[in-house]
């Protein structure tokens, strides 16, 4: 008999399911601000999709999660704002607007805190 490899039989399949959870708040500008300074949101100040108030802000799941701001409808810079979530109290969002930058008042803010609750099925037959 001549050699040959020998090597399981082996199928597998799987499922992958990726689960966002997607909250968006909004908060509106009271008055013009120029930089350097900071304006600082609390939960309470944001409407939810529903126009309702918002009470706590969304905990980051570890490794599964990511929030973006939105002033105007233009996507921000990561570094011009610090989220804390809710698990230390009702959390906050500081933006850091620059020096030489401003936001007009009646500004729109759009916070969009995405969190992922993947799920992976594998059935495998021998």
């Amino acid at each position: 008999m001549p050699l040959k490899i020998m090597k399981l039989a082996i199928e597998a399949t799987s499922l992958i399911s990726v689960n966002p959870l997607i909250t968006r708040l909004f908060y509106e500008v009271p008055a013009a601000l120029e930089g350097p300074t900071e304006l600082s949101i609390d939960p309470a100040s944001f409407w939810t999709d529903t126009g309702g108030p918002a009470t706590v802000l969304p905990v980051l799941s570890a490794e599964n999660s990511s929030y973006e701001v939105f002033i105007n409808g233009v996507l921000q810079m990561e570094d011009i704002s610090t989220y804390t979530a809710g698990a230390t109290g009702v959390g906050s969002l500081v933006l850091t607007i620059p020096d030489g930058s401003s936001v007009l008042a009646g500004s729109p803010v759009v916070l969009v805190v995405t969190n992922y609750a993947p799920t992976s099925d594998v059935d495998i037959v021998t």
